[in-house]
């Protein structure tokens, strides 16, 4: 490869890293999408490249541009994407009934999250009964792993060196945003996580909302996302954290195993075809 060659893909890879760091930003827009300004001021690129990268996806169908508040949304390509993908991360729809049953039967707010490199989104928010509630995650929100109680469980699911890489990935985040989480302070959380078995969150993110969670694994081990239940901190003292992160456990047994048989029946459906 010539001195030209090898110019250009560098610069075709790094076309690609910018339109999907451009995706990502336009998916966490929400229902309200996001505006080309925003774009910009997230991104730290230029507006000229920003314009034409948002255009190449457009195309693409990846995103699409609304004629009145001419703010960007994600794209019919990227529902038939996430199709596709549902066999192996559909886990808001194998999970919904779990969660539902969770909020129900504690009275407090239940939730699942699904892993996204080094950050967890959260998929749904279920509220329960009980009247005085906590707001510290809500549907779409994004954290660093480690940031909450379903997030923390995730990241004291993985092997200890894919740990130490996301906590490098994510110390420039932390430090910026949540300088109490020190990478030492997560490392510490998660062996504490690991020694009881379900991860606590006594008021980190939020101060008075407490969270427990616990992971949700694939058939190969790996993580796939968490269940987890948030509430003001009286009604996450023991022995009532335990009786949660046991309900939890309960209904996660319940999804890794429909997770496993998902797996399984789209393997033998691409086998017969």
């Amino acid at each position: 490869m010539n001195k030209s060659e090898e110019g250009r893909t560098v610069s075709g890879t790094q076309a690609v890293d910018r339109s999907l760091a451009l995706l990502t930003l336009v998916g966490r827009g929400g229902a309200n999408g996001i505006s080309l300004a925003s774009l910009v001021t997230q991104s730290g690129l230029g507006k000229p490249t920003v314009r034409r990268l948002l255009l190449a996806l457009i195309r693409g169908g990846l995103i699409e541009q609304d004629d009145e508040s001419r703010h960007y949304h994600l794209g019919a390509e990227c529902y038939v994407l996430g199709t596709l993908a549902t066999p192996r991360h559909g886990l808001l729809e194998i999970a919904a009934d779990a969660v539902a049953r969770l909020a129900r039967d504690s009275g407090d707010t239940a939730f699942v999250t699904m892993r996204r490199g080094a950050g967890a989104v959260c998929l749904h928010r279920q509220e329960g009964a009980f009247p005085i509630r906590t707001h510290a995650l809500t549907t779409g929100a994004q954290h660093p792993l480690g940031v909450g109680a379903g997030s923390l469980a995730m990241l004291a699911a993985l092997p200890d060196d894919e740990v130490e890489a996301v906590l490098d990935d994510n110390a420039a985040l932390l430090a910026a945003e949540y300088p109490g989480l020190t990478a030492e302070v997560l490392r510490h959380e998660v062996t504490a996580t690991r020694a009881r078995g379900f991860a606590l969150n006594p008021g980190r993110v939020v101060p008075g909302s407490w969270g427990v969670g616990v992971a949700l694994r694939r058939a190969d081990g790996t993580v796939a996302g968490a269940l987890s239940l948030a509430a003001i901190e009286s009604r996450m003292q023991p022995p009532r954290d335990r009786e949660l992160a046991a309900m939890l456990t309960r209904e996660a047994e319940g999804i890794e195993t429909r997770l496993a048989r998902r797996l399984v029946r789209a393997k033998s459906e691409r086998e017969a075809t």
